[in-house]
């Protein structure tokens, strides 16, 4: 027979029940129903199915009710700031102005360009991916014109722009 998970006698049953009873928050609610149902003798299965939590969730609960009591309980995202931003304003803006000017081959910027400017402004590894995507956040677009068909006829090409009005597009990042 599975032995069961001890509960720290925190508070009582009876206490725990009105916890659970009174809590304002769905989350909260939920957590407290688990340490609750546990303390009343219920299996952890049990739990899990009343519940629909998982069993190691239920145990990392159940860990953190018998390290802190009621305070290990509840929604813990809201004190989490979260990762710190990858660039940070001053960098930003200093990127700004170096898309301003022409990129170090003399092309347009991509994001391996922007990738390496920035690991060698930050001192980290930025991957070409998180340059592009840097780029795109910062509303630039990368504009290359239409590769023209090297058998066409230059005649029938201007006749049909003189037709319809197309010209030839620019090749420039787009900036707001």
């Amino acid at each position: 027979m599975p032995r069961r998970i001890s509960i720290a006698p925190h508070l009582s049953t009876e206490e725990l029940g009105r916890a659970y009873h009174q809590a304002q928050e769905g989350l909260e609610s939920r957590q407290y129903q688990i340490i609750w149902l546990l303390a009343k003798g219920k299996t952890t299965e049990e739990v899990q199915e009343i519940t629909g939590y998982s069993r190691i969730w239920i145990y990392e609960l159940v860990k953190r009710y018998n390290q802190l009591g009621l305070k290990g309980l509840g929604d813990r995202r809201k004190g989490n700031p979260g990762h710190p931003p990858l660039i940070d304003d001053v960098t930003q803006a200093q990127l700004w102005q170096a898309l301003q000017g022409t990129a170090p081959d003399g092309g347009l910027w991509n994001g391996r360009q922007v990738a390496d400017w920035l690991t060698g402004v930050t001192g980290r590894k930025i991957s070409r991916q998180r340059g592009w995507e840097i780029l795109r956040q910062m509303t630039f677009r990368l504009r290359v014109p239409r590769p023209a068909h090297i058998e066409s006829d230059e005649d029938e090409q201007q006749a049909w722009k003189k037709k319809t009005g197309n010209g030839v597009r620019g090749t420039s990042p787009e900036i707001p």
